[in-house]
Parts: structure tokens; C-alpha cells; sequence
């Protein structure tokens, strides 16, 4: 008889898919994985993607290990950007429903000093966007960024986002805050934008 408590829960919850471009490629962070994200997460702009505790072989344990729970109760997906071609990690890219029905959600992503300005942000944002806009449903994607950082507010307006507001102090980096704008791609916006796009990005499964 099969287990009725599975009736129901999208694939993605069971097991996160592989999202596969020309050049990158995202997967699930693996144990394997945390000398590498260890050197992600320790950067001075990094995204913290929740971790309080200071950055070390324990506290990205844990953190792979939640990421794995939150996939498993549907509230966010997380990938490890990788190029395609040599498998080296470059960074950690995050979709986390801000509703409970995942309409709204936030997308955050870290990439390492080599793979700035590489077009690897890009190409991943739009595996994660067509995962959370296809997949998932949602109706609109949220991203903060600092207003200082020229080359991320760039690539956001490539992608169609809109800038729509600056959040005052929203920020914390040491004992100092500041400002970010809060960008935001509506689904029509994403399907528009996306027939511009090269079509050589697959799904893995």
C-alpha cells in the first residue's frame, strides 16, 4: 500500500534538481562540499543566507544540513554554483519563499572575487529564476543589494528586474549599516526577458 504522506509533495522537496547552462551549473550542497563554501561564506560581502554563528567547518555543516531540511519542508531551495566544465565551485545561489504558498519569494546569491564579472551570476540567476517562476509558481522574486555595488545592481537590470525602492540602514556589515536597493521581476517580466535568451539552458533531473 503506498505511503499517503507523499500524495502531494512536489519532486523538488524529495530531491532538489540539478540545474544545468552552458557554463554553470547548480546542484545541492554536498558534505563534500564545505572547505569550499567555507572560503564563500567567510567573504566580507557575502550573503549569510542565515548563519549567525561565526564561519567554520561546523557552522556549514549545520548549515548544509538545514539547507537540506528547508528544501525538505518547501520554505527555500539552495544550489552551489559550479562551472560546468571544471566543477569548481563558485559560489551559492538561494530562492526562499517569502509567503507560505511561495508567490513571493527572495533570491540571494554569493559568488567568489574570480567569478565576478564572468557572466556566472547571470546565467545561474536565470536557472534559479525560470526554477522558482516554472516550478515553484512564484509571481515575484525580491533581491537586495547594496547600493555600492554597481556590478550587481547591473546584472539585476539585465536579468528585467526593477528597481523600486532604497532601504535605509537594511544592511549590517561589522559595526557599521548601510543602504540597499530592493529589486524585484514579476513573472510576466521574467517570460518577456527570457525570449531574448539563449536556449541552451536544460534541466537536469
Amino acid at each position: 500500500m503506498a505511503d499517503s504522506t507523499v500524495i502531494g509533495v512536489p519532486a523538488w522537496r524529495t530531491a532538489l534538481p540539478m540545474l544545468s547552462g552552458p557554463t554553470v551549473t547548480l546542484r545541492e550542497p554536498v558534505a563534500g562540499d564545505i572547505p569550499f563554501l567555507v572560503s564563500v561564506l567567510s567573504l566580507g560581502d557575502a550573503t549569510r543566507f542565515g548563519l549567525d554563528d561565526p564561519i567554520s567547518e561546523l557552522s556549514v555543516q549545520e548549515f548544509i544540513e538545514r539547507t537540506a531540511r528547508d528544501r525538505g519542508n518547501g520554505v527555500a531551495a539552495i544550489w552551489v554554483v559550479t562551472r560546468t566544465a571544471t566543477k569548481e565551485i563558485a559560489g551559492l545561489i538561494q530562492v526562499r519563499q517569502l509567503d507560505p504558498m511561495f508567490e513571493a519569494a527572495e533570491w540571494e546569491c554569493t559568488l567568489l572575487p574570480s567569478a565576478r564579472g564572468t557572466g556566472i551570476f547571470v546565467e545561474a540567476a536565470r536557472l534559479a529564476g525560470s526554477f522558482a517562476f516554472g516550478t515553484l509558481n512564484s509571481h515575484r522574486l525580491e533581491a537586495r543589494v547594496l547600493l555600492q555595488s554597481g556590478r550587481g545592481n547591473g546584472a539585476l537590470r539585465k536579468l528585467g528586474a526593477v528597481c523600486e525602492t532604497e532601504l535605509r540602514l537594511s544592511f549590517a556589515k561589522g559595526p557599521c549599516r548601510h543602504n540597499q536597493y530592493l529589486w524585484s521581476i514579476l513573472e510576466q517580466d521574467w517570460r518577456r526577458v527570457k525570449l531574448t535568451w539563449d536556449r541552451g539552458t536544460t534541466l537536469v533531473h
